[in-house]
């Protein structure tokens, strides 16, 4: 999952200037745990890591331009990256 993580980050540094390695990779970690849990309290068994991928791709593609705008309004995720 290390080398999928460090593929993930840099495709949402490419996709979104506006991050640093970091924070990339911090978004990434969040992300991929949230869709992990959500998915086990929706009932569903562990697909493996090729699921989680495939969907943090999606949302690579679709949200991470903007991903950092996020940030300032959930504060779930602005005190882990330090958006205040």
């Amino acid at each position: 999952m290390k080398e999928i993580i460090e593929q993930l980050t840099i495709e949402l540094m490419e996709k979104n200037p506006n991050l640093s390695e970091e924070k990339a990779r911090t978004w990434i970690e969040l992300l991929a745990s949230d869709f992990e849990s959500s998915y086990a309290k929706a009932g569903y068994d562990y697909q493996g890591t090729a699921v989680v991928e495939k969907v943090m791709h999606q949302w690579i593609e679709s949200y991470g331009d903007k991903i950092h705008e996020f940030a300032s309004t959930n504060p779930k995720y602005a005190h882990l990256l330090d958006v205040q």
